[in-house]
């Protein structure tokens, strides 16, 4: 890294990774904002009515994922995170403002599209701009902003809310500061990041692989000179070059995608994708109040006991950082899979057994633990440099798609399965699933530590 401009790359893959801050932060505030508006909106005693205020972000992630990848493929990597930045602000300022409960799931619907397009365009653009010596590094950043911005929106639901004395009802919710303003002021905070977010995606640069495939080549040259100097920018530019010589013209299309040529990374892509959703890790930030219910703690303790896990999903996260590059991408995602399922089993067998107290916050946090320091950020980094330069966008695209799919089943279905099988099978479940995928990426899952975007995809067209 001495021989790269630190000051120039860090400053633009910070101000992409904030796209990951933003998804973090408008993913977990509702579930602080959650007790306090429903009381507003009368949908307390409305299952139904509840699972769609949750939902219909889910929803627009899906929508921005769908479209994210053809109009980055065709308009650039920029001008996405652009508008990225737009919908966070709206639906931030939206969501707090309305007082009606169709217009809030509009502003929520709003800030799902910026969530997709931005889980979908940060990673990428990051990795399309990297030295590939630091790029597993410097695509974690991104994973690292999401588990910043998750502790954020819990600690702001923390501090934002006044205590709520044991027996207070409906009718006491709704006339504190809480049920009236406090689950505002959750929402409103996201405009800040969110504005910084817009003024700054304006100054940095367009992916340089993107100008390069889309004959912009001197603008390509001039931002790869400011990364790495002019030998560099030379070097990368007949990499370049060269691999579009070898590639054929049929762009970036679904179509494309879908061929037969890119059929085994493309499944790779869609299976990691959804692993890291299906792994099970997610339902314990969406449904942690029921986890540690079941673990025998008030709700009182549950609210620490949220943010217990945020510290732990930011500190491993950070560990994450100092090991994709060294240890490899592969190394990884074993070491989560297989460490995922072993704490997944001693976790369900607990429940069996009515195991109770701090021992089984030590399991949640130790399965949070794994999962940030392996299947968390390893994902995002595999997807955004597994794929060509010609078809990256749609196929990020598709495979967010997919990842949010994968959300969306996973957070529908653990109530359900909680019911039917009891904390104890649903756990022993998700080990299944996380033991199934440590034996497919034993077979499937190749190294791409060190190895250039156009050296990777070298690699699987040769497969």
């Amino acid at each position: 890294m001495d021989n790269y401009n630190k000051t120039f790359i860090g400053f633009i893959c910070l101000v992409s990774a904030m796209g990951g801050l933003l998804f973090g932060y408008d993913w977990v505030v509702i579930g602080g904002a959650k007790p306090f508006y429903e009381v507003f909106f009368g949908i307390s005693d409305s299952p139904l009515m509840q699972g769609v205020a949750m939902s219909t972000a889910l929803v627009g992630c899906l929508v921005g994922a769908m479209v994210a990848g053809a109009m980055a493929d065709r308009y650039g990597r920029r001008p996405l995170l652009v508008i990225s930045a737009v919908l966070f602000t709206l639906s931030a300022v939206g969501t707090g403002a309305v007082s009606d409960f169709t217009l809030f799931n509009i502003a929520r619907f709003v800030g799902g599209v910026g969530i997709g397009v931005a889980s979908a365009l940060s990673p990428m653009y990051i990795a399309e701009i990297s030295p590939s010596e630091v790029r597993g590094r410097l695509v974690s950043l991104n994973q690292m902003t999401i588990v910043l911005g998750i502790l954020g929106a819990q600690i702001v639901n923390w501090q934002l809310a006044e205590p709520v004395p044991e027996g207070f009802g409906v009718t006491e919710i709704l006339a504190s500061w809480n049920g009236q303003t406090g689950w505002r002021w959750m929402f409103w905070a996201e405009a800040i990041p969110a504005t910084v977010f817009l003024v700054l995606s304006f100054i940095i640069p367009e992916s340089p692989r993107w100008q390069m495939q889309n004959g912009r080549e001197l603008s390509a040259l001039a931002t790869m000179t400011r990364i790495g100097g002019e030998q560099y920018a030379r070097r990368e530019a007949d990499a370049m070059r060269e691999n579009a010589g070898r590639s054929d013209a049929s762009g970036g299309s679904l179509r494309t995608l879908f061929s037969h040529r890119y059929a085994s990374v493309l499944m790779l892509g869609v299976i990691v994708a959804v692993f890291q959703q299906w792994c099970g890790t997610n339902v314990i930030f969406n449904y942690a109040q029921e986890i540690f219910s079941a673990a025998g703690y008030s709700v009182g303790d549950v609210l620490f006991n949220i943010v217990i896990t945020g510290i732990a999903n930011v500190v491993f996260t950070v560990v994450a950082f100092y090991t994709v590059d060294r240890w490899g991408r592969r190394s990884l995602m074993l070491l989560g899979a297989g460490g995922l399922g072993v704490v997944y089993l001693i976790l369900g067998t607990c429940y069996y057994m009515n195991v109770t107290g701090f021992f089984m916050v030590m399991l949640v946090v130790s399965a949070i633990a794994c999962y940030a320091m392996s299947l968390g950020p390893v994902t995002w980094v595999l997807l955004a440099e597994i794929f060509p330069t010609r078809v990256r966008g749609v196929a990020m695209a598709t495979c967010t798609f997919a990842l949010w799919t994968g959300c969306t089943t996973l957070t529908f279905s653990f109530p359900s399965l909680n019911a039917s099988l009891g904390s104890s099978g649903t756990f022993w479940l998700y080990a299944v699933i996380c033991l199934s995928g440590l034996a497919y990426f034993l077979r499937r899952l190749p190294e791409t530590k060190g190895k250039s975007l156009e050296d990777i995809e070298k690699e699987f067209e040769n497969k």
